[in-house]
C-alpha cells in the first residue's frame, strides 16, 4: 500500500506538481487521487500538503515540511562505478555521470546536476546496486 489523499485536500495541486512519478491525479480545486499502481511511496506529496490531506502506507497523517528540510541524497563519488542505475531512475533528470578528465582516466561517478530541483523521492538510492548512495539531512537531522 502507498500514500493516499483524504478528502481535506483542497486541490492546490502542490503534490501533483513534485511527485517524481506522476501518480498524483486530479484538478485544481478539487480532492486529488494517488494512483495507487505509480505511487513508489516516497511521500513527496505528504512533505509538500500544507492542509495534512496525505496519510502514509498505515493510515498516519503526513506533517508538512519545509523544502529546505527534505533530505537529500549524497553519492560517495570515490566508491561509485558509473553504472547509470541512479541516472535512469532519476525521473527529473537530475544525476549524470561525470566525462572523463583526460584520455584513458577511468575516474567517472555519477553526480547531482541541479541539488535544488531534487524532491527527496529517493529512488537513486533505491536503485543503486552498490548502495553508495545516502539519504541525509533534513527530518533526518
Amino acid at each position: 500500500m502507498s500514500h493516499s489523499i483524504t478528502s481535506d485536500c483542497m486541490g492546490c495541486s502542490a503534490c501533483s506538481r513534485l511527485c517524481p512519478v506522476f501518480a498524483i491525479e486530479g484538478e485544481r480545486g478539487k480532492v486529488h487521487a494517488v494512483n495507487q499502481k505509480r505511487c513508489v511511496d516516497c511521500g513527496v506529496c505528504g512533505k509538500a500538503c500544507s492542509k495534512q490531506a496525505v496519510v502514509d502506507a498505515s493510515g498516519k497523517r503526513v506533517n508538512k515540511v519545509p523544502r529546505a528540510n527534505w533530505a537529500k541524497p549524497v553519492i560517495n563519488q570515490g566508491a561509485c562505478s558509473a553504472c547509470q542505475m541512479c541516472v535512469e531512475a532519476c525521473t527529473l533528470g537530475l544525476i549524470q555521470v561525470t566525462l572523463p578528465q583526460y584520455r584513458g582516466s577511468l575516474e567517472v561517478y555519477a553526480q547531482m546536476n541541479e541539488p535544488k530541483k531534487c524532491v527527496g523521492c529517493g529512488l537513486c538510492a533505491r536503485a543503486c546496486p552498490l548502495g553508495i548512495i545516502k539519504m541525509v539531512g533534513g527530518e533526518e537531522k
